[in-house]
């Protein structure tokens, strides 16, 4: 289909991309465009305007400071999915980015325009939840930071004002002896998830549990934290039947939908099931 007609805009720089949009109420940032186009051709969406930032500069970047990674909005999945740091250090994330779209995908979408879309059923939603992100938000009047608890506030919707624009995101370094992994369960491995399970684990001596985050995606209208689970794994020893506890206990509190893709016992069982397999992986990377 044919998109409604719309203006078009291509600012030169960030403040002027803000003041575009703090201009047009109807306006949308088109950014790599990989959910956003294909909305407005099926006339899902309609905005009235479009602020292409694409080619803004100093926005594509991942950087490495001294107690944390930064990586610019406009930077491309493809990116996250070969960068040697993240590779190596944030390996949930690599694993994520690498399970999006096809490669053409990949090669255009962006990390600032996945989670601003915030599809519950999205890779890198969970991820950054799981690594406990920090979203740096560009504003008329200077710069703001959200905690990933508070940047996805519910489906399709995040802390990110109209007039406002995601510039960067800030992951802390884990701490020493931690490893991570992403799960994904779905039709197809490229498609958007039927459920989504990763780990962040810190594995002490004997095996024992220092530090657990536990993320699930397509589990409800935002990537969540399975609290439950973390404060019951942490300081045991992760052994076969802890793990299997642990899993069962992602599911407190959590309320997936029913859909076409599955129903809510469905996801639910799924969810101990690719928990359990997130936790063996995080372990064996460990060891």
């Amino acid at each position: 289909m044919i998109p409604k007609k719309f203006d078009y805009y291509s600012p030169t720089s960030i403040n002027e991309a803000i003041q575009l949009l703090s201009e047009n109420e109807d306006a949308k940032v088109l950014a790599g465009g990989q959910s956003l186009l294909g909305l407005m051709k099926l006339r899902l969406a309609a905005p009235t305007a479009l602020v292409d930032i694409s080619k803004l500069p100093d926005l594509s970047y991942v950087r490495e400071d001294d107690d944390r990674l930064a990586i610019g909005a406009l930077t491309t999945h493809d990116t996250l999915e070969h960068n040697s740091t993240i590779i190596e250090k944030f390996t949930i994330l690599n694993e994520a980015a690498s399970k999006i779209g096809d490669q053409q995908t990949r090669n255009l979408g962006t990390v600032g325009g996945s989670v601003c879309h915030a599809d519950p059923a999205a890779d890198l939603p969970t991820a950054l939840r799981v690594l406990d992100a920090e979203f740096v938000i560009k504003r008329k009047k200077g710069e703001r930071v959200v905690p990933a608890s508070d940047f996805f506030v519910d489906m399709f919707t995040t802390a990110v004002g109209h007039d406002e624009i995601l510039r960067e995101i800030r992951l802390p370094y884990l701490p020493p002896k931690s490893t991570s992994a992403y799960i994904k369960h779905s039709l197809r491995e490229h498609d958007f998830a039927i459920v989504i399970a990763g780990t962040a684990l810190t594995v002490g001596e004997e095996n024992v549990c220092e530090d657990v985050r536990i993320g699930l995606g397509a589990a409800g209208p935002t990537p969540l934290r399975a609290t439950s689970a973390e404060q019951y794994l942490k300081g045991k020893i992760i052994d076969e039947t802890s793990i299997v506890e642990t899993a069962e206990k992602t599911v407190e509190r959590v309320n997936p939908p029913t859909d076409v893709h599955g129903s809510k016992p469905y996801r639910l069982e799924m969810i101990k099931v690719l928990t359990n397999r997130a936790l063996r992986l995080a372990l064996s990377r460990a060891a």
